[in-house]
């Protein structure tokens, strides 16, 4: 732990904001470049505490606390917490979902919650995309044979294959990072459907894309690529009755949340052959050695890894740092969310 954690409140020197920077070392150098760390430090008393998940710890550092930045494990600001954290304003989180770090208290007490999701949309959307190209033209199924020592002709044997030009591709959620990945399948010539209950018609003629029922899509998509919020409503969104929608040789495609798909109807689909899937998110993770899914010739999988670019981990620092500079220089938020975020499932 370093930096400055006196216990009396009010700003610190030079009238910076005293900040607990919750974030372990490994992490805070990927999101933080000097540059942006400099940036910080130009308005906020800096306490960078390593025990991040230390609920005794994070306490400790607590009582002078006007601003807080949370990362991927930081204790939730419960009750408890907050009790010793009588000055705190800001909770700026490092990620998207807040559901994790914060409680309800958080919001009854006026604190300011503000997060830095938007800036996952376009590595996650590229993988989206990278998902899709392997699908259409069954590279995981290729991998898969000849690592697997199949001979080459049986390697070769595969469904038909396709180009994403002119294929139909259908969108669960015009959510930030589904209208990424819609404007990058767009501008490979890919036909797009889109469901989204909250898409009006003429935002989706300036997404250039078709609105579409959730049947409607599934029946007449190449490619499902689901871009949901992960919400109540939205839980297990597709089950095995809309997998057994989807065309023969269909693929789908899931950087989202594992919420939104019945996990065991899709190793049921999958296992069949009749369709294929690409995923970086599951129920369990890490994902268990002897889960049917690793087994699967027909399933791309990575390891929940679609934002961990080196330029999407600084863009989650610079629109943090930014957050911060707004709010100590009086300026309004940009990414703040309210009590309602509590309702996404992470």
């Amino acid at each position: 732990m370093t930096g400055s954690a006196d216990p009396a409140a009010g700003p610190g020197p030079g009238g910076r904001a005293p900040t607990v920077v919750a974030v372990p070392a490994a992490l805070r150098e990927q999101l933080f470049t000097p540059a942006a760390w400099d940036r910080l430090r130009s308005v906020a008393d800096v306490t960078v505490l390593e025990e991040h998940t230390d609920r005794d710890a994070l306490a400790a550092v607590l009582p002078a606390a006007r601003i807080l930045v949370t990362a991927w494990g930081t204790a939730r600001m419960d009750a408890d917490l907050l009790a010793a954290a009588p000055h705190l304003e800001l909770l700026a989180h490092t990620g998207g979902a807040v559901s994790p770090y914060a409680g309800e208290e958080v919001f009854a007490r006026g604190i300011r919650v503000t997060q830095a999701g938007a800036a996952m949309a376009r590595s996650v959307a590229e993988v989206a995309l990278a998902f899709t190209l392997a699908l259409l033209h069954r590279v995981h199924r290729f991998d898969h044979a000849l690592r697997g020592g199949a001979d080459w002709d049986r390697a070769a044997a595969a469904p038909p294959r396709h180009e994403i030009l002119g294929c139909p591709v259908g969108v669960i959620g015009a959510s930030r990072t589904g209208r990424a990945y819609i404007a990058l399948a767009r501008a490979l010539g890919a036909r797009v459907s889109v469901h989204d209950p909250l898409l009006t018609e003429a935002e989706a003629a300036e997404l250039g894309v078709r609105k579409a029922a959730l049947a409607d899509l599934l029946a007449t998509s190449r490619i499902v690529a689901v871009h949901a919020p992960a919400l109540p409503e939205t839980h297990h969104l597709i089950g095995a009755r809309e997998l057994a929608l989807l065309p023969d040789g269909a693929g789908l495609v899931n950087t989202a949340r594992s919420w939104l798909v019945d996990e065991e109807a899709l190793v049921a689909a999958v296992r069949t052959g009749r369709i294929d899937a690409a995923l970086d998110v599951y129920d369990a993770e890490p994902l268990p050695a002897g889960h049917p899914l690793r087994g699967l010739p027909n399933v791309l999988l990575t390891p929940h890894q679609a934002a961990a670019t080196v330029e999407c981990r600084q863009a989650l620092g610079d629109s943090t740092v930014d957050e911060i500079v707004r709010y100590v220089t009086g300026r309004p938020l940009r990414h703040t969310v309210d009590r309602t975020a509590l309702a996404r499932v992470e």
